[in-house]
């Protein structure tokens, strides 16, 4: 459904779920000159709060140095990246609302 989304707002998608010893980039993709890495999390309620806030800054430092990782491993330190998270929320028969929030966190240090 992300996947879906993003392709019709204009990213190119580089990878799926990149794994390495850090863990797992959902999404890896190219918006315009930028080399984008991005989280989705998907909800069925807003009990437990929304999507986006299940990326914490404990998740966005872990997501910070993967994406280094990716980055020296790729040969591509130096290049312009950001992040994004795509929300989405899932309700009872209804549409499920997608939400991109882009530039959602800086690079955390390692």
């Amino acid at each position: 459904m992300a996947l879906r989304y993003l392709r019709r707002q204009g990213y190119r998608i580089l990878e799926r779920n990149f794994r390495c010893r850090l863990g797992e980039i959902d999404l890896i993709a190219r918006e315009k000159e930028e080399l984008v890495f991005i989280e989705v999390k998907t909800r069925t309620s807003t009990r437990f709060g929304l999507p986006q806030e299940a990326v914490n800054w404990e998740k966005q430092r872990r997501l910070s140095r993967l994406a280094q990782f990716y980055l020296v491993s790729r040969g591509l330190a130096g290049i312009n990246c950001r992040f994004d998270v795509v929300a989405i929320l899932l309700t009872d028969g209804g549409k499920p609302r997608i939400e991109i929030i882009k530039d959602a966190f800086p690079l955390q240090g390692g």
